[in-house]
């Protein structure tokens, strides 16, 4: 009778102690775990403080390549890239790769340390309507010149992208100011001609279909190119190059035939490939629209500039970070045309059925969060086993990136030298 009791007590506190057990390993909510993996994060001029800015400055310090993925066109996200700077600047500062063309980069670099800057973008600007993109905006403008006042004197932007559709005078100009022979020239300036005409009309319609590089004929840019490759010199046929790449990448975008995208992240990486080479021990910040920078596949299903660099750090036996930053809510500015301001819209990620990865971790952040404060999600920590059963949107973001930074949010920043008032 006694050996019965004690079988039947030793059953009993088996039974509690696997129900203890199984509450102990029941699965967290994806609430739970994105609350695990964050941090709060301030973001001030002065710099990133808070438990977030720990996790972000050992994973910083720790790599070579820095992936800022963003939402284009606020003011905040280009504050925030500074102090990234800041952080990289510590340990050596190359470079930062953005998300425009060479040629564009290069008239940036031209005047990125000239007391009056932005005055000299704005008049750049306002004699090339649409010639760049990006760093023609106030604050990223800000934030390249802090970038390079805090790397040093040898810091340059690297331009990867294609030119903007707005860049083929400025092209032109400097192939006549590289000196070719008699029938390139006479070709360069009868296309330059043209492209004032094409410019009058768009700064009118305030359309990108009636500028130069949509109106231009093939017909025309093959007996250019054709005088170009007999006496336009190397510069002269690298530019002209260029400004048929970009023609080229445009014109498959407005039709929706062939591969734009996929044309467009090969040049990146191809123009990347190029400075790698030239600078194999570079330090680089990167600063791209957040679909770029994706490791694997992104949501365009490309293999974009994300993957190619995470890969290359790997052939190196160096890390690279991939991170990607977006607002919660507040005010997004979009393309409104030639030569013109911004268009601007409210936005709340945090609201709708559909409302996505950010209202996730907006839900998720603990009560006692400043409203102020950003948020920090360690997605390196959310990589596991049961990964499947998370959303398709879940899973692509934490294989692609390895930190996600949410601003409770954002207001628009201004385009430089444009024709209207702001």
């Amino acid at each position: 009778m006694i050996l019965k009791s004690i079988a039947a007590a030793l059953a009993l506190a088996n039974l509690c102690a696997a129900s203890a057990h199984a509450e102990t390993i029941a699965p967290l909510t994806l609430a739970d775990r994105i609350a695990q993996a964050g941090a709060p994060l301030t973001v001030r001029p002065e710099g990133f403080s808070g438990p977030g800015a720990a996790i972000l400055a050992e994973a910083i310090d720790a790599s070579r390549y820095v992936l800022v993925g963003e939402s284009h066109f606020s003011r905040e996200i280009p504050a925030f890239t500074t102090n990234i700077c800041r952080l990289m600047a510590a340990g050596g500062l190359t470079a930062m790769a953005v998300e425009m063309g060479p040629e564009a980069a290069g008239a940036v670099n031209a005047r990125l340390r000239a007391p009056n800057r932005e005055q000299q973008i704005s008049d750049f600007m306002s004699a090339h309507p649409d010639a760049m993109a990006f760093l023609n905006f106030r604050d990223e403008g800000q934030t390249a010149a802090d970038c390079a006042g805090v790397a040093g004197p040898d810091f340059k932007l690297w331009g990867l992208d294609q030119e903007f559709f707005g860049a083929s005078g400025y092209l032109l100009e400097q192939m006549l100011a590289a000196g070719p022979g008699p029938l390139a020239r006479a070709r360069i300036e009868a296309l330059a001609e043209q492209e004032r005409t094409a410019m009058k009309v768009a700064l009118t319609s305030h359309s990108p279909e009636d500028l130069f590089l949509f109106k231009a004929t093939d017909a025309t840019l093959d007996q250019a190119g054709a005088a170009i490759d007999q006496d336009g010199g190397d510069r002269a046929k690298a530019l002209f190059a260029a400004l048929r790449e970009t023609r080229a990448i445009y014109q498959a975008s407005q039709s929706r035939r062939g591969d734009p995208n996929g044309r467009r992240a090969r040049l990146m990486k191809r123009t990347l490939a190029t400075h790698f080479a030239k600078a194999p021990q570079a330090r680089v910040l990167m600063k791209f629209g957040a679909w770029h920078l994706y490791k694997g596949y992104n949501p365009l299903g490309q293999r974009d500039l994300g993957n190619f660099v995470a890969e290359h750090a790997d052939g190196e036996g160096v890390k690279s970070l991939n991170l990607i930053v977006v607002g919660a809510k507040g005010v997004e500015a979009r393309y409104n045309g030639v030569g013109r301001q911004v268009a601007v819209r409210d936005f709340d990620a945090t609201t709708g059925k559909g409302s996505g990865w950010r209202k996730d971790v907006m839900l998720a952040r603990p009560s006692d969060t400043p409203p102020g404060a950003w948020f920090l999600v360690d997605l390196r920590r959310l990589r596991s086993d049961d990964l499947e059963a998370l959303t398709p949107e879940w899973r692509a973001l934490i294989r692609g990136y390895d930190l996600a930074v949410v601003a409770p949010e954002l207001s628009t920043s201004t385009v430089l030298g444009v024709h209207d008032a702001p």
